[in-house]
């Protein structure tokens, strides 16, 4: 069976081939692809592959572009952080999702799902319909966000928030007032809750409010460099492959 990957994170591309090959080492990985241009380029070029593991939201817009550009046939199982809406929309128009992160008990499913599926000669998914169903519905994100403090729960409005970062595996909050806690999401369940019109995932460390941005220097070779407030204890740049979508969010 030949399986491509479509993530942009590439620690949960490595970490999802793994477990696949753990369930079954005679998978072969056809690919692993970052973006909807690398996607729509590696589909012209290559037969489809049996089945697609595919992240929502990659690093230069929405999966479901990649269909508005080469027709897929293969099924898809789908990897996110969505509300639970967009799972209702998966449960009905996909083999199967997985939810992040992905435990291997979760993938073994998914896989013999797809032997199954697969067997019974079913027509797979209808991705024009599941597209409509993700984009007609009325989008509602994370207002309030509440995080263990001591032995207590405390609750923050969105809008307290500076910026989001990882570090070693964990995820932390800063606020606008400097206060800093960790949160119990990954960066790319955030990137699901939030608006994207307030927060943009400028590298794979870095989730900032477009209220946190101070000022933005200008480097060699179109890097960015943002001070931010409060200040970072790194220095803070814009990912090479992020810039010009920063730009664009920046002018929205």
């Amino acid at each position: 069976m030949n399986v491509v990957i479509i993530e942009d994170e590439k620690f949960a591309a490595d970490h999802l081939e793994k477990m696949i090959l753990k369930y079954d080492k005679n998978i072969k990985i056809a690919a692993k692809l970052e973006s909807v241009e690398e996607s729509t380029k590696w589909f012209r070029q290559n037969d489809e592959p049996d089945l697609i593991f595919l992240d929502i939201h990659l690093e230069d817009g929405l999966s479901f572009s990649i269909f508005e550009e080469v027709k897929i046939t293969s099924p898809i199982i789908f990897t996110t952080a969505f509300d639970e809406y967009a799972i209702r929309a998966f449960k009905l128009k996909s083999i199967d999702y997985l939810l992040k992160p992905i435990m291997q008990e979760d993938l073994n499913i998914s896989l013999e799902k797809y032997k199954d599926w697969n067997k019974s000669n079913k027509t797979f998914i209808d991705v024009d319909s599941l597209f409509e169903l993700m984009t007609n519905k009325e989008l509602k994100y994370k207002e309030r966000i509440s995080v263990n403090f001591g032995q207590k729960i405390k609750s923050f409005n969105i809008s307290d928030v500076a910026y989001f970062y990882s570090e070693k595996g964990i995820s932390f909050m800063v606020t606008h007032n400097s206060s800093e806690y960790p949160v119990d999401y990954s960066l790319d369940q955030l990137t699901g809750f939030l608006n994207p019109n307030e927060f943009f995932r400028i590298n794979r460390q870095l989730l900032i409010s477009m209220k946190s941005i101070k000022n933005i220097h200008v480097f060699p070779k179109s890097r960015l460099k943002l001070e931010l407030h409060p200040p970072s204890q790194k220095d803070v740049f814009v990912s090479i492959d992020k810039v010009t979508k920063f730009k664009e969010w920046l002018g929205e």
